[in-house]
């Protein structure tokens, strides 16, 4: 448990960083240049993958409480507007007009979700852990840059193509999460 608590914690560290820190990143990046910045952001962020998904595997699943029965069928619905919102983020659509931080509102949905679904330990630190970590960043973020200047509207067809390339990702992540994680969301 504990590679799970700190692939988590240096997840959201290193996430914060940009948000809270940004002189120390400037210096950062003045000092060791920019791409070997990059480059060992995305080695830390590599690292705390490995430690997230070795810390889960490692874990014994210790059961804090009971999800309620109809958790399930909520977890599976609110996954689904998270991928819409994550994906959202890329790309122009009429959503980033009512969600400043669609991609982190989508993190801190999935995470949610999930802890309706499971009630063990490691359930809540990573699920738990995520979407904290994303609230909290969609917070410094606001703080860090100010006002929000909401983007121009764009035709309602990238809207459609949202909800359509969102659903498909949903699909096919439900339909392989047996494969990629050891359990059905539908079982």
């Amino acid at each position: 448990m504990i590679k799970l608590v700190l692939g988590v914690l240096l997840w959201s560290v290193m996430h914060f960083i940009p948000a809270i820190a940004v002189d120390f990143r400037k210096s950062l990046i003045s000092k060791v240049g920019e791409k070997p910045y990059k480059g060992i952001f995305a080695l830390l962020m590599v690292l705390s993958l490995y430690l997230v998904i070795s810390g889960w595997k490692a874990s014994i699943p210790e059961s804090i409480y009971l999800p309620p029965v109809w958790g399930r069928h909520l977890t599976s619905l609110l996954v689904l507007v998270a991928f819409i919102l994550f994906i959202a983020s890329h790309h122009a659509t009429n959503l980033k007009r009512i969600i400043r931080h669609p991609q982190l509102s989508g993190v801190a949905l999935w995470g949610i979700a999930h802890l309706l679904a499971n009630g063990e330990a490691r359930s809540i630190v990573l699920f738990g852990g995520l979407a904290l970590w994303a609230i909290i960043e969609i917070i410094l973020l606001n703080r860090r840059d100010g006002a929000w200047v909401k983007p121009d509207p764009v035709p309602r067809k990238k809207d459609i193509i949202l909800l359509v390339a969102g659903f498909t990702t949903y699909i096919i992540v439900a339909l392989s999460h047996q494969w990629l994680f050891g359990f059905s969301p539908f079982a």
